[in-house]
């Protein structure tokens, strides 16, 4: 039986490696592509047909958010898998706005990976309970409102990224973008939420769940 091609997406060798290792177990998936980065990422989708794709949110230049959309654009057809460090209240809601049919974080064992890509390769959604209960609250009024749900996909990057205490400079390297783009990001975030400093972006994904005391 022809294995189903699966595109493997992340910017961490070590993490690539695992999953390979994981994937090579079964009798039905294997990695047939890697990438690093999104050009890397958008070459492959575009060079080749595959079954799936796994990809995940923080990627160097493009973010994953933004390939979703590329990707939808050029393959619509193609499922796509999110496999992310970040907890589903940061990310899960707006990848399945954009396109992707499943959302897992890296602390899931390989068990619900291997049936995670099965689900979405057969046209299937992977939503764990954590992502139902999201996308309850997502359509009160009171929720759709919050400050945060205001800003753009790659502020809202810049956004998780400042809560985490790191410094512009730092963002703008990981982001491949420069500082005094991220100087903005964070003027227009924190004008879109009102509030004053990143002291406040702090208190306020404390407040709404989108991270922990034991994030810092």
């Amino acid at each position: 039986m022809e294995k189903l091609k699966v595109l493997l997406a992340d910017d961490h060798a070590i993490i690539r490696d695992g999953l390979k290792q994981i994937l090579a177990d079964t009798d039905d998936l294997a990695v047939a592509g890697e990438a690093a980065n999104g050009l890397e990422v958008m070459q492959q989708v575009r060079e080749k047909d595959w079954d799936v794709l796994v990809l995940d949110i923080s990627m160097p230049g493009r973010n994953g958010l933004e390939l979703i959309h590329m990707i939808k654009n050029e393959k619509p057809d193609l499922p796509i898998l999110i496999l992310s460090m970040h907890h589903e209240e940061q990310y899960a809601i707006r990848a399945f706005q954009a396109g992707a049919m499943g959302y897992l974080t890296k602390e899931s064992d390989g068990e619900l990976l291997v049936a995670a890509i099965r689900q979405v390769v057969k046209g299937g959604v992977y939503i764990s309970d954590k992502v139902a209960e999201l996308m309850v609250r997502g359509i009160r009024p009171a929720t759709v409102a919050l400050p945060h749900n205001l800003l753009s996909d790659r502020e809202y990057q810049v956004f998780n990224l400042l809560v985490l205490g790191r410094g512009l400079t730092e963002i703008g390297v990981e982001l491949s973008l420069s500082v005094k783009t991220i100087s903005t990001h964070k003027t227009h975030i924190l004008q879109k939420m009102n509030l004053a400093n990143t002291v406040d972006l702090i208190r306020y994904a404390i407040t709404h769940g989108l991270a922990a005391p034991s994030d810092f």
